[in-house]
């Protein structure tokens, strides 16, 4: 491979993507590495009937603006991943596919890394890392301890239902992944168990639109990150989220989904769950409100002319639960042949070889996309300087922001 270039950008999904249209407007040379295909994770890791939870209108790479029928509908797996693709052809973007990055060191010439390929070394003077911060899910460590019989898998995995063994399925971690997936099982006619846990809920529509176009028009995406982390550093995730419709606990509940509390281990061969139930409901609840709350504030303080707020089905359903509550399960007398971790997922960074940019649990010390490395970044992390950070609604900013960081970087090293 040729070099050194301006920079070289890992992963030619959304943020990947976004970056190298950035970099080839300010006229900088460059190449994007992608291990498989453009929107691999997109096309290998989500399940069939998945659609983005963000509406079209947001669902914009840079550049480009929404211009169809259906602003406020939702993309499948696989129109996403041809947009990505003519996006890619259409601004002639320098994407080498297949072509993983094995390794990202410094090279022994000041101010130049190195990355490793299959197919060669490539020179740079900046590395953008967009390869992922949710493509590796994570388990718990009792998952070990679980029945060998039981089928364990990931939200990465599941494709639909009719690729699971004949019997039950319980799905653990309710939030968008969790959620969804349990709701495609029930309606394809399995018996599910969801064992749920502290997750917001927001519904997919109100006050007329899609519950996204408030966010965005109220300023929530824009919240800086100093103002939601906690004092612990940590950030609740993202929450529970229906792509084409409002999904609740107890909607899902009402569909036949048999709720469970938080999965809390094994003894004596039984899966056992909290009893909390109750209160996971209820942290739903309370969180949609607040959610509507903000909305309605927003409408009056700006004196809009909105639709006026009426009662969601899947908010209002009573919820349907086990009595007395179910404390352990049994996977033979319960049928259980299938366990989908939903339990969150991490970026898969074991190419990084640049000390000082990775945590102890080897992900991302970043701050608004620069590391302490200089001339190293990472793009599409999310939650990385504000609510929209993550999201491709946030990659336009995000990546003119790197960008003007690679040049005075690069005028820094030729000073």
């Amino acid at each position: 491979m040729d070099g050194p270039f301006d920079a070289a950008v890992i992963g030619a999904g959304w943020a990947g993507l976004g970056v190298s249209y950035a970099l080839t407007r300010a006229g900088l040379s460059h190449r994007v590495l992608e291990r498989g295909r453009i929107g691999e994770t997109w096309l290998t890791q989500r399940w069939d009937s998945f659609h983005l939870n963000t509406p079209k209108f947001q669902t914009v790479m840079p550049g480009d603006y929404y211009e169809g029928p259906d602003p406020e509908g939702f993309y499948t797996r696989d129109e996403f991943v041809a947009l990505l693709d003519g996006y890619a052809r259409r601004y002639r973007l320098p994407v080498a596919t297949n072509t993983p990055v094995t390794a990202l060191t410094r090279d022994g010439k000041v101010g130049i890394y190195r990355l490793i390929t299959p197919a060669g070394e490539l020179m740079a003077r900046a590395v953008v890392i967009a390869s992922g911060s949710l493509n590796c899910a994570r388990r718990p460590e009792v998952a070990r301890a679980l029945p060998p019989g039981l089928l364990q898998i990931d939200p990465s995995v599941y494709r639909n239902p009719k690729a699971l063994p004949v019997g039950a399925v319980l799905v653990v971690g309710s939030a968008q992944s969790g959620g969804q997936i349990a709701e495609d099982l029930v309606m394809a006619g399995r018996v599910v168990f969801l064992s749920t846990g502290r997750t917001g809920r927001k519904p997919r529509r109100y006050r007329g639109r899609d519950i996204s176009f408030w966010e965005q028009e109220s300023g929530l995406y824009d919240v800086p990150r100093k103002d939601f982390v906690g004092p612990d550093g940590r950030i609740a995730g993202r929450p529970l989220v229906g792509a084409l419709h409002t999904i609740s606990l107890q909607s899902l509940s009402a569909q036949g989904v048999v709720l469970l509390g938080r999965f809390t281990g094994i003894v004596n061969g039984r899966l056992t769950f909290a009893d909390d139930v109750q209160e996971n409901l209820r942290f739903g609840d309370e969180a949609a409100a607040k959610r509507r709350r903000h909305i309605d504030d927003y409408i009056a303080r700006n004196c809009l002319d909105a639709c006026p707020a009426i009662d969601d089905a899947a908010e209002t359903v009573a919820p349907r639960l086990p009595n007395p509550p179910i404390l352990s399960l049994n996977p033979s007398e319960h049928h259980l042949t299938t366990v989908i971790w939903c339990t969150g997922f991490e970026g898969d960074y074991g190419f990084v070889q640049v000390p000082g940019i990775l945590n102890a649990h080897g992900q991302p010390l970043e701050n608004e996309g620069l590391t302490e490395a200089p001339g190293i970044y990472f793009a599409g992390v999310d939650f990385s300087s504000t609510r929209k950070s993550g999201l491709i609604i946030g990659i336009a900013e995000e990546a003119q922001r790197l960008v003007d960081d690679i040049i005075a970087h690069a005028e820094t090293i030729l000073s």
